[in-house]
């Protein structure tokens, strides 16, 4: 790597992480799976294959939602127009700011569970596999997302700010080998939970 592009990459990364302002919101439910393919989260009934799969033997699951703020889309806009590479580099860096934003909000929740002797699945996004994005709606009313952290939906269900993220994280009493681990960092190639990243 060069050092323009380095430079560059340090100048966007940096402005952008002072201009985030991270929120969330999450409730826990009492999960249950029918028949291979429905997953009732209380009064809220899911069809998907992909998530109830994730979410066998779950006895409770949380629907959580997340976002760092609409900096990065202001300044991705901004530089489109003067600058694309670095419209680039903030587009990449603001995606791996919110993933690590989810990943601790995600230990957050890990801690919380430990201590009612619980175990986390890896959490699992509307538009995974066959899990639809029309969901997105039910979590919005359900979290009030909008009220609460600021993230609107449009009408084909992407979020506003686009760096933000919904998922359900199910919450087991038997204990799996995830912890943190990520699908794509981890050798174990034949784990049922993996399967909704390569879908």
């Amino acid at each position: 790597m060069d050092l323009e592009i380095s430079n560059l990459i340090d100048e966007a990364s940096e402005e952008l992480l002072h201009s985030i302002h991270p929120k969330s919101v999450y409730k826990e439910f009492d999960c249950m799976v029918q028949n291979e393919t429905t997953v009732l989260l209380e009064s809220l009934s899911i069809n998907s294959r992909n998530l109830a799969k994730n979410l066998k033997g779950c006895e409770r699951a949380i629907i959580f939602a997340a976002t760092i703020g609409a900096s990065a889309d202001m300044l991705i806009k901004r530089y489109s127009i003067t600058n694309l590479a670095k419209a680039s580099v903030v587009q990449a860096a603001g995606a791996a700011l919110i993933e690590t934003y989810c990943d601790t909000l995600e230990e957050t929740i890990r801690n919380e569970a430990i201590l009612k002797g619980l175990y986390l699945r890896p959490r699992f996004s509307p538009g995974y596999g066959d899990f639809s994005l029309e969901y997105q709606r039910d979590f919005f009313t359900i979290l009030e997302c909008s009220k609460r952290i600021g993230i609107t939906l449009t009408d084909t269900c992407l979020m506003i700010p686009s760096k933000s993220v919904t998922a359900v994280i199910g919450l087991s009493k038997s204990k799996n080998n995830c912890l943190s681990e990520k699908c794509t960092s981890c050798s174990n190639t034949a784990c049922e939970y993996r399967d909704h990243y390569y879908i």
